[in-house]
């Protein structure tokens, strides 16, 4: 089972904008790849469910990148949360990042997103040919839709069962992606994933679908 818990990791900066973005890395050993974490609407690199996730994908020999999107005062203006373009763009700096670490610089780079994270995720891999993969997790890649149709990364969107407006939304999303795109629905699971063994469920798909297609 899954466990809430404070992210696993060590402190790693991420410089954007003219802003300091805390985060936390990850790395088990023998790591095949990480993922650059993209938290939705509200939450932050302490979101419980992304940290169990995360836990699920280090023990999977993926590292992790836990951060922040905006500061303090930044979320507290509701219309940062839906710019798309400025959450990519610190997504891209994360990815930055991560490249400069002298331990996970050279690994294949994913992107998890949730929410409004996932449109930002989707966004950032347009710009970035090198990210091989994208998780979103009740995610609204409407607010990305101009950019949906060039997206090449493989892309698998989990979807609650009981979540009919995202659902609508992300079967719709797929009308306009050429890529390798799935869409799984996990049963019995609303829009947070909060029902019991749910969000497990989002943790094996994440996992097989990142070890699928980031290792060389």
């Amino acid at each position: 089972m899954l466990h809430p818990a404070s992210p696993p990791g060590r402190e790693a900066i991420v410089a954007a904008d003219g802003v300091e973005l805390p985060g936390v890395l990850g790395v088990p050993q023998r790591a095949v790849g990480a993922v650059v974490f993209a938290h939705g609407s509200g939450s932050s690199r302490s979101s419980s469910r992304n940290v169990r996730v995360a836990k699920q994908l280090q023990d999977a020999h993926l590292a992790t990148f836990l951060f922040d999107l905006l500061t303090p005062e930044e979320a507290s203006d509701h219309r940062n949360v839906f710019d798309i373009p400025l959450l990519a763009r610190r997504l891209a700096s994360a990815t930055a990042r991560l490249r400069s670490d002298d331990e996970v610089g050279a690994l294949p780079v994913g992107f998890f997103g949730a929410s409004t994270g996932a449109a930002a995720a989707l966004w950032a891999a347009v710009e970035d040919p090198q990210i091989r993969a994208v998780v979103s997790r009740g995610g609204r890649p409407d607010l990305a839709r101009n950019l949906l149709g060039s997206v090449r990364a493989p892309t698998l969107l989990i979807v609650g069962g009981l979540d009919p407006v995202v659902l609508d939304v992300n079967d719709e999303a797929r009308l306009y992606m050429h890529c390798d795109c799935e869409l799984r629905l996990v049963p019995g699971a609303t829009h947070l994933f909060e029902e019991p063994g749910t969000l497990e469920i989002v943790a094996r798909l994440a996992r097989d679908w990142f070890l699928k297609h980031l290792p060389r």
